[in-house]
């Protein structure tokens, strides 16, 4: 009993930031990981992936002129962000270029001038804590903004759920019957721009997305259902930071890597023994074809 409690439940109780980095990485993932679901269904998931990027120069000129300042590298990304969505937005529908494509042009811009503005005032530990982030020295102002960005990402999926999911099923249908086609579509960009930001507080830009998709990823191998899979992604993505959070305590491993390589462990997982996985698609072919 005392060799579980040491294990399990002592890192937590007797440290008061992995207490922090616990209750900040749950939030993160009850925000994150719903709209992960959504980005997985609207075939997204690589935007996500450049729109993490994209929030870096903005962090990084927040960096340049207040050092490791939580709340100017957060309005900085927040700004570079919007900004990345809008414009790759206005390219793929005033030009002939898809949106993939242009999110593509601008991430790989916005992450060479976030890195040259880092590389400008601060050393590679600066640069190493932008990118990967340090979720063991979360503070209360970092808990603070990230429970409101979830709070807020928690309510607007409340109100704007049925058209989230009509716009992934066809977005088509939606403008032709309804008007919010278009905001209900930057209303999330909006999210995903506001989640990534929570979560480069604690993993950097690099992993932010990380704890956004795989869970995400991992529960479609479950559930072809909305609602459920939202859910299951979540329970996945805090159990995922739990098993990295103590990882990295008892092996001494960076905590931001810990938490996505077992969000990486359940995905693996999933495909195999998933309800909609490998295995299970295998007996159910094998089950056919002797019937």
């Amino acid at each position: 009993m005392d060799f579980l409690y040491g294990l399990f439940i002592a890192p937590f109780a007797d440290f008061g930031f992995m207490q922090r980095a616990l209750f900040g990485s749950l939030m993160l993932s009850l925000g994150a990981c719903p709209i992960g679901v959504f980005l997985m269904l609207r075939r997204m998931s690589l935007s996500g992936d450049a729109m993490a990027h994209a929030i870096l120069p903005g962090a990084a000129a927040g960096f340049l002129f207040y050092g490791l300042e939580i709340l100017p590298m957060t309005i900085g990304g927040l700004i570079a962000g919007v900004i990345v969505a809008l414009g790759a937005g206005a390219v793929s529908r005033f030009t002939i270029q898809r949106e993939d494509a242009s999110m593509a042009a601008f991430y790989l811009i916005s992450l060479a001038i976030g890195v040259l503005m880092v590389s400008i005032r601060g050393s590679s530990v600066d640069l190493m804590h932008v990118l990967f982030g340090t979720v063991l020295a979360l503070n209360d102002e970092a808990l603070t903004l990230i429970g409101g960005i979830v709070a807020v990402t928690l309510v607007s999926l409340a109100i704007f759920w049925r058209a989230l999911v009509a716009e992934c099923l066809d977005p088509l249908f939606l403008r032709s019957v309804s008007r919010m086609g278009s905001p209900v579509h930057f209303i999330f960009l909006g999210l995903v721009v506001l989640n990534l930001v929570g979560g480069f507080q604690a993993l950097g830009t690099l992993l932010s997305v990380g704890l956004m998709m795989l869970p995400a990823a991992a529960a479609r191998f479950w559930t072809a259902r909305v609602e459920p899979m939202c859910v299951l992604a979540v329970l996945i993505g805090s159990a995922s930071c739990i098993a990295g959070l103590l990882l990295s305590y008892h092996a001494s491993l960076p905590s931001g890597p810990a938490i996505i390589l077992s969000a990486g462990v359940v995905y693996f997982a999933s495909i195999l023994f998933g309800t909609r996985g490998i295995l299970r698609a295998r007996i159910i072919h094998h089950r056919h074809r002797t019937a």
